[in-house]
């Protein structure tokens, strides 16, 4: 292995984490997938966020050979609307912790896959830029992401704040819309608001040009806001093939509702398909401003429409004999 051409992936096997690492190889670096289970290229490095600390990571990088690595993306994360806040606060920031000091170790550079979560909705009436209020945070996910930003950016780490991130492997934020619209209706709260989502690709694309960017934090988002109601309504219809119709729904009787299967879920153990967190976040405008990462010369390459013809191409095979 050719130090000089490692590239460190943690959370590899997640999400965000194989469109970085699939990226990675493709542009001709030698990938280490890290995380509990093997990432879709490269080599596999087991590395547990939740319990293991930065000498587990270090020892097993050595065992591989690489004694130095150019630069380590840190994807790992816990996400989710609810959950154990222990487990937020293992993973989220015991896991940024350990990863930060393994490459300080390695020598490498660091970025950060960090949510736009860490902002305050609550003032968000402008464009968001990235100086913008913290606080507000009604999850464990969105304190423990915001405790771990701040260790990155102590620790002179590139921090990237997408917020909506959607694509192929999307687990959480599109199929969710997908299965409360079955019946051909789609509830949201509120009137129509303007939001900005990001595309993995475009995620990716701005991970890999961030090792050469200044220390600091970036919005990261499509270049262009959608409209909520567009944006959910049509992503249904594309996935499921007919017509969906998007009604407003007061926000005050949505989050009551939500409450409602918060507590049901809790009862049984499962997930909620509707949580007040969900509520919060879609009824109100939630723009990004990214002159920040546009100044480094990157630009955004996600496209909603492209991944709604994704989506239909999905069904259409689904749907073959």
């Amino acid at each position: 292995m050719r130090a000089s051409q490692v590239l460190v992936v943690t959370g590899a096997s997640g999400f965000c984490g194989s469109h970085i690492a699939r990226a990675a190889e493709h542009a001709g670096q030698n990938v280490v997938c890290v995380g509990r289970r093997p990432g879709p290229v490269g080599t596999h490095l087991r590395w547990d966020a939740s319990t293991d600390g930065p000498r587990e990571l270090l020892a097993g990088l050595w065992g591989l050979g690489a004694r130095t690595a150019t630069s380590v993306v840190h994807c790992a994360a816990a996400v989710g609307d609810v959950g154990a806040p222990g487990w937020f606060e293992s993973v989220n920031v015991g896991g940024t912790r350990a990863a930060l000091e393994a490459a300080n170790a390695l020598g490498a550079s660091v970025v950060m896959i960090s949510s736009a979560s860490v902002y305050d909705h609550r003032a968000a009436d402008a464009a968001i830029a990235e100086d913008h209020d913290q606080g507000g945070w009604v999850t464990a996910y969105g304190r423990t992401k915001a405790a771990a930003d701040a260790l990155a950016l102590a620790a002179g780490a590139r921090v990237l704040r997408p917020h909506a991130v959607y694509g192929p492997g999307d687990r959480h934020l599109l199929p969710r819309v997908v299965a409360a619209a079955r019946g051909g209706r789609l509830l949201l709260p509120g009137a129509d608001v303007t939001l900005s989502v990001t595309h993995a690709h475009t995620l990716t694309s701005a991970a890999l040009e961030a090792t050469r960017w200044p220390s600091g934090a970036y919005n990261i988002a499509d270049a262009d806001p959608v409209s909520r109601d567009w944006l959910l309504g049509s992503a249904a219809t594309a996935a499921l093939g007919r017509p969906v119709r998007v009604r407003s729904v007061p926000v005050a009787l949505l989050r009551m509702v939500a409450g409602a299967l918060e507590l049901a879920a809790a009862r049984t153990g499962g997930a909620p398909v509707l949580t007040r967190y969900a509520v919060d976040q879609l009824a109100h405008p939630f723009v990004l401003d990214i002159t920040r990462a546009r100044s480094q010369g990157w630009r955004p390459p996600g496209h909603v429409e492209e991944h709604l013809a994704w989506l239909a191409k999905q069904r259409r095979g689904n749907d073959s004999p």
